[in-house]
């Protein structure tokens, strides 16, 4: 391609995204992409864009050096990109993405105008905890189909099914009866027994009374056309459909914000790496590592939980287990907390390091699995540790050192956890949250015999 006209397509396609290229950055990528074939190259520019800004932009003039490292960072062989098949990320290893809504994409924590994460944090951090969950759920919510505005052209039909979000501050500000609205919130108990509905405009007070739960699906034509599942807690953000009189917000429906499937949310935001780890992409999008996982496919983990290691029964039993999985050792063993039948005292931590001493001991004496799996120990609630406070650190060095030293090959990691295994990413979280939602549920749902199903719907749609 002609060099001026390179030029003026590279101009272009930086200044669509805000940005502005100095020119010795704009000579550097003229010369770069000068052999670059013109169907790959509209692919190649949009990439070093993604790559741009992901660093720490202090303005949006672009040096050289800055398209430099994006390019370098898109050049990199696949194979560089794969460090690690597996994965521990720490909670405090998680990256911290903000979403802008004025760019409408998630910027690093680092390009954003807030301080960094801390252990104590301020009134502020909690505030803006709730505003950056609400900030989540509000864009995910606007495409969905429900409340996608319809094209001009569209079947007048189509627009009768379509949906708008209103915000606290439009029903505040109405002195008349306004019917029929549907506000995205979170529901708020700011006097005794009264609820709220508040978001980043305002708060106003609800009538629960003729409530009922539903389903946005969109079926029937309708937002509220069949009635769902789920535990309505408070700090729950739900979608409120009904009236607003006399500073009240008569609520007739109400469901959870919609979900959407990861490869959706991939498509609008591209491969960023939300999830954490060594790629600098999201591990969903390697074909290599797809591939890998595909040949492996007899990699196994096995994950047991309230591993009681005080008890001789209990490591009688890790005995029977490790001598079963001998023959085919697992990729991995996950153990979460709680580790000790009796939670506290003052001998709990010499307790705890004999328990993991004899454990040790047990794996030694099946070879196979102590040379080709992995442990991974998770602490409970009630483990040495801070109280109730989350996330949970590991337990102390000083208590896992002999069974660090014994078995090389094992990772006490904070709770909650997540863990990366080729395309796959999980999480782990050890604590009754089960029982935590249910002794604090607002609206109990009917089918009380299912509450697994309805805690997922509850988690899925509040992420």
């Amino acid at each position: 391609m002609e060099p001026e006209r390179l030029r003026r397509r590279l101009s272009s396609a930086f200044r669509l995204r805000g940005l502005v290229l100095r020119p010795d950055a704009l000579k550097y990528l003229t010369e770069a992409f000068q052999s670059t074939r013109e169907g790959e190259l509209d692919d190649v520019i949009e990439n070093v864009i993604d790559a741009v800004e992901k660093q720490s932009l202090s303005s949006n003039m672009i040096e050289q050096p800055v398209v430099e490292a994006a390019v370098q960072e898109c050049s990199r062989a696949p194979d560089e990109a794969i460090e690690n098949v597996f994965n521990i990320i720490g909670a405090f290893d998680i990256p911290r993405y903000i979403y802008n809504s004025e760019r409408k994409k998630f910027l690093p924590l680092s390009m954003a105008d807030l301080p960094g994460p801390s252990l104590f944090g301020t009134a502020r951090d909690k505030a803006e905890l709730f505003r950056e969950r609400y900030s989540l759920l509000q864009q995910r919510t606007h495409r969905h189909e429900l409340f996608t505005p319809s094209p001009v052209v569209a079947h007048p039909d189509d627009s009768k099914s379509k949906f708008q979000l209103k915000t606290v501050e439009t029903l505040l500000g109405n002195t008349a009866k306004v019917g029929e609205v549907i506000v995205l919130g979170m529901i708020t108990q700011l006097k005794e027994g009264k609820y709220f509905l508040e978001d980043p405009t305002g708060v106003v007070q609800l009538d629960l009374s003729k409530a009922i739960s539903f389903c946005c699906d969109g079926r029937a034509g309708g937002i509220s056309c069949r009635p769902a599942g789920g535990l309505y807690t408070e700090s729950c953000f739900v979608l409120a459909e009904g009236w607003y009189e006399d500073e009240v917000f008569h609520v007739n429906a109400f469901g959870f914000p919609p979900t959407e499937p990861s490869a959706t949310t991939r498509a609008f935001y591209g491969n960023i790496n939300f999830f954490g780890g060594p790629s600098s992409s999201s591990v969903k999008a390697s074909a290599k590592l797809k591939q890998l996982e595909e040949e492996n496919e007899d990699a196994m983990f096995v994950f047991v939980s309230d591993v009681w290691l005080d008890q001789a029964e209990v490591l009688e039993k890790l005995r029977v287990m490790f001598s079963g999985y001998s023959s085919a050792p697992p990729t991995c063993f996950f153990f979460c907390g709680n580790f000790s039948s009796a939670p506290y005292g003052k001998n709990q931590i010499q307790s705890l390091k004999g328990s993991l001493k004899a454990l040790a001991d047990i794996i030694c004496e099946h070879p196979s699995i102590h040379k080709s799996s992995r442990f991974v120990f998770v602490p409970g609630p009630e483990d040495p540790g801070p109280g109730s406070i989350l996330p949970r650190p590991p337990l102390a060095e000083n208590i896992t050192q002999e069974f660090r030293q014994l078995v090389p090959f094992s990772v006490f990691t904070t709770n909650p956890c997540r863990i990366q295994y080729c395309t796959q990413e999980i999480i782990i979280f050890r604590e009754d949250l089960v029982n935590k939602m249910c002794r604090n549920c607002v609206h109990f749902p009917s089918s009380n015999m299912d509450i697994p199903n309805h805690f997922v719907k509850t988690i899925l749609s509040q992420g």
